[in-house]
């Protein structure tokens, strides 16, 4: 809940916050051998296994469970991951290889796990249950307000001003 929260405080001033983005670049050429299977797999949904080792091998890319973008002359598979992005690109003519990573830093990442941007489908389930457990811990905290609210003439009014305040804020200053 804390990193949640400084994570909020990141994202709304997240133009104040200098980064200084790392960009790495890969060149290669792929061997004439996976060269004719790749283009021998144009169109598919999922990358030949050869290939996939390979870039993984000469690259330290992870292709695994990524889609890839087919067009008569080129391969590009967009690899994109909390707190920057990257890609991939194969020249089905010659076999020329860019590879592309750019890191953003720490709390470009931090950010991107607080809003689950591409962190795959199990972070996304985390955030799930973790904002339905956010939910139950408000709800039943209403509860418990309503039963030592007889003992404590301030509750109400304090709950209502939690409540008026930012709807007042919201209206007043908030503009589309």
């Amino acid at each position: 809940m804390l990193l949640f929260a400084a994570t909020g405080i990141t994202l709304n001033h997240a133009g104040e916050i200098e980064a200084e983005p790392v960009v790495t670049t890969q060149e290669s050429v792929l061997p004439p051998m996976l060269l004719r299977r790749l283009a021998a797999a144009n169109g598919a949904a999922v990358l030949p296994a050869p290939f996939r080792g390979w870039a993984q091998s000469e690259l330290s890319v992870t292709l695994a469970g990524r889609a890839p973008e087919w067009s008569e002359e080129e391969l590009y598979v967009p690899l994109p991951q909390p707190g920057g992005d990257g890609w991939l690109a194969v020249d089905l003519a010659d076999g020329a290889v860019f590879y592309e990573r750019t890191d953003r830093g720490t709390v470009a990442w931090l950010n991107d796990l607080h809003k689950g941007r591409d962190t795959g489908a199990a972070w996304r389930w985390f955030l799930d249950i973790f904002s339905a457990a956010c939910l139950i811990f408000c709800i039943t905290g209403f509860f418990l307000l309503q039963l030592h609210a007889k003992n404590r003439p301030s509750t109400w009014p304090i709950v209502g001003l939690g409540v008026i305040a930012p709807t007042v804020l919201l209206l007043v200053f908030v503009h589309s």
